[in-house]
């Protein structure tokens, strides 16, 4: 997978702390316009965050860190730490060489202890239908998680990253979309997996439900500053967290400064989760650019494996002679 180390300048990760509701300073500030009328949210910009999706449970019900908690989380975060310190599977990677490392690209932080918003800060409880129904995909995978490449996960084989959404979520790098604004049309590219998605401006209707999408199927509006975006028709392969098919995403942007997007969703799926649940995280401005993911290209792990995979079989094959 490619990273965004190999730029020509190393970009010093910028601070913008910020805490919803809006900060009094933005209250007064008036987003740029589009010929259209509508705030401007045009250019590249990041979702890189330090922020964890789910809050930690020792921190119970507290949202918002302290401005001085916050200041600290921020020093630990654009402070490298040495390779050896690393736990897991990162303990191999140079972060600094790969592009990892957030002191080499923008961050744009919040005082938020969690995206989830709420008392909770966390994903609910599956419920028993879709415990069952993963459950019963696991087993029937099992054994066969190399039988070729089809039986591999959709971000393994270059078809779609997950966190590129909706919701769109932190990828942990290539974290960089670019927003194009049109009276009809607003299109989000994504760097990581380079997937673009369309938003139809027009009012049309949802596409019949026999339609579904990778990224399921957009429809786009205005309240007020606000652009709302309501997705539906995803596939069932789409497995955001255990949903599939069924899931249903409302995003909102709001641009709150020069340099900041207001990102909020809620995601509902009765036949995953036992109540829909929202999150916010803020999108920093960038200068950019957006940088090719060539991923096909450069899958030699899928190949590695299913080699792998193959070896292991012909040596058991000998072995039973």
């Amino acid at each position: 997978m490619k990273a965004r180390s190999l730029k020509s300048e190393v970009c010093v990760a910028a601070v913008v702390l910020v805490a919803w509701p809006v900060l009094a300073s933005a209250q007064a500030w008036k987003a740029p316009r589009t010929p259209d009328g509508h705030p401007d949210m045009q250019g590249v910009w990041t979702n890189a965050s330090i922020t964890p999706l789910e809050r930690p449970r020792e921190l119970g019900a507290k949202e918002l860190y302290t401005e001085e908690e916050a200041a600290e989380n921020h020093k630990k975060a654009l402070t490298p730490a040495d390779t050896a310190q690393r736990g897991g599977t990162e303990a191999h990677y140079e972060f600094t060489q790969f592009g990892l490392d957030r002191t080499q690209f923008q961050v744009a932080f919040s005082r938020r202890t969690s995206m989830i918003v709420g008392p909770e800060g966390r994903v609910p409880p599956l419920t028993p239908e879709a415990q069952k129904r993963n459950a019963d995909a696991a087993a029937n995978r099992r054994g066969h998680e190399f039988d070729g490449p089809e039986s591999r996960g959709i971000q393994e084989r270059c078809l779609v990253w997950g966190t590129e959404g909706p919701p769109m979520l932190p990828p942990g790098y290539n974290s960089y979309l670019q927003i194009v604004q049109t009276p009809a049309h607003v299109m989000i590219l994504q760097e990581m997996n380079h997937d673009a998605r369309v938003i139809l401006m027009d009012g049309r209707p949802h596409a019949p439900q026999s339609v579904r999408g990778w990224l399921g199927d957009s429809r786009g509006r205005w309240e007020g500053d606000t652009l709302v975006v309501d997705t539906t028709n995803f596939t069932d392969k789409t497995n955001f967290r255990g949903s599939r098919e069924n899931l249903h995403v409302v995003e909102r942007f709001t641009r709150v400064d020069e340099n900041t997007i207001r990102y909020e969703f809620t995601v509902d799926d009765p036949t995953t989760w036992t109540k829909p649940w929202s999150g916010e995280l803020p999108l920093a401005k960038d200068q950019g650019p957006i940088y090719e993911f060539a991923c096909h290209e450069a899958n030699y792990g899928m190949v590695n494996n299913l080699k792998g995979a193959r070896s292991i079989e012909n040596n058991e094959k000998k072995e039973q002679k």
